[in-house]
């Protein structure tokens, strides 16, 4: 397994080792003494899954009050998986990374609580799972606009799918202080 810190470095880029032969493959998708020694130390206590179509986009969304740790990873189709850092009074404040994920590639994505999360998809249909820190509270998410412009995400999609919750957030300056993670 290969894992490599991303432009923002507690941001992960992991690529499993995966075994392959004429039956298919093999790939571990957590081990938790493995991934430590790369830098991977969470406790996950909630694993979600969700199925979304060509042009969807979901994001940018992190949570105050129970901040979750993801780590994610696609089992069918491609998306672009995006972090944002959202913590107030960080050196990397509202710069972003982007990544490709597929069911091709087996990558896998660490986004560290703190940070904002998206990702659109770009092929018909994919299939996107992710183990998360702490258990989803609805009473502190933080929505930030998908397509703000002091971010300045280049998402690979145009006239994309949103909730309304993502087609009405705010743009990342519009948050107040407390409705945002401290660094």
């Amino acid at each position: 397994m290969k894992i490599t810190p991303t432009e923002l470095p507690e941001v992960l880029l992991i690529e499993p080792d995966v075994h392959r032969d004429e039956r298919g493959f093999f790939l571990e998708t957590w081990h938790a003494e493995k991934y430590a020694v790369g830098g991977l130390s969470a406790i996950f206590v909630q694993d979600n899954h969700s199925r979304s179509r060509r042009g969807t986009l979901r994001g940018l969304h992190a949570q105050l009050h129970k901040p979750q740790g993801k780590l994610v990873r696609v089992s069918q189709g491609e998306i672009f998986d995006v972090a944002v850092d959202i913590r107030q009074g960080s050196p990397t404040f509202g710069k972003h990374v982007g990544v490709f994920l597929s069911a091709e590639n087996f990558r896998q994505l660490w986004i560290p609580e703190g940070y904002a999360h998206g990702f659109c998809v770009i092929s018909d249909t994919a299939e996107f799972l992710y183990k998360c820190t702490d258990v989803y509270d609805p009473t502190g998410d933080i929505i930030v606009r998908w397509n703000d412009p002091a971010i300045g995400i280049d998402w690979p999609i145009e006239d994309p799918r949103l909730s309304d919750r993502d087609r009405d957030a705010r743009l990342l300056a519009d948050h107040r202080a407390g409705e945002l993670p401290v660094y």
